[in-house]
């Protein structure tokens, strides 16, 4: 199991996550109505600092080709993307901006799992929730039969990692649930990153 600390906006944060073993760190860059959202020079600090074996996700909600060129001037590993798009669109904006896709498939029924087969060898599959800003829950158990490495999202909670972790090529992208009062907690990430470390232990085992 893997981790995406996602939403973050100071160094402390992102210090922790990484020191922590977050596999992932996440920033919301062109959305606004969340929370989480921090301005490109912000962002441009963020991403600076220094990553070791962690990956750094831009989160983008519709980008423009302008935001797409903006914000591809980061040190980002991944463009994380909402929005319908074809599967050509995902792969020329890959090639153009030479970063990795994450496509995040917003998920209200089941049906809306089998969307990945439009994007599955071009992008890494995120599958969550229909609610952006909002950390809304819904049915994991519909992705259990997808073939692929998976990351999945959704107002996942530390409770629920054992029984996400009958998964496998898993990867859990968390942010409310390492908050407290709409902001990150530092204890809430340690203790999330701990207990996935703790998980991983015992499954070697």
């Amino acid at each position: 199991m893997k981790v995406k600390i996602c939403g973050l906006s100071t160094a402390e944060q992102v210090k922790t996550s990484i020191n922590h073993g977050a596999n992932f760190c996440g920033f919301i860059l062109n959305y606004p109505k969340s929370h989480r959202f921090i301005d490109f020079e912000k962002a441009k600090k963020l991403t600076n600092i220094k990553k070791k074996k962690t990956k750094y996700v831009g989160v983008l909600v519709e980008p423009k080709d302008d935001e797409l060129e903006k914000f591809s001037k980061l040190n980002i590993d991944y463009f994380q993307i909402y929005g319908e798009y074809t599967r050509d669109d995902i792969k020329n904006i890959k090639g153009k901006f030479n970063k990795k896709i994450i496509m995040a498939l917003q998920i209200k029924s089941e049906e809306d799992v089998l969307k990945y087969k439009i994007y599955e060898n071009e992008a890494d599959i995120l599958f969550d929730s229909s609610g952006l800003e909002k950390s809304l829950s819904w049915n994991f158990d519909w992705i259990k039969a997808v073939p692929i490495p998976k990351m999945i999202a959704g107002n996942i909670q530390i409770q629920d990692l054992e029984k996400i972790n009958k998964m496998t090529d898993i990867v859990v992208d968390v942010s409310g649930a390492v908050e407290t009062e709409r902001k990150k907690d530092l204890t809430k990430i340690k203790e999330f990153l701990l207990k996935v470390k703790e998980i991983n232990e015992n499954r070697t085992i």
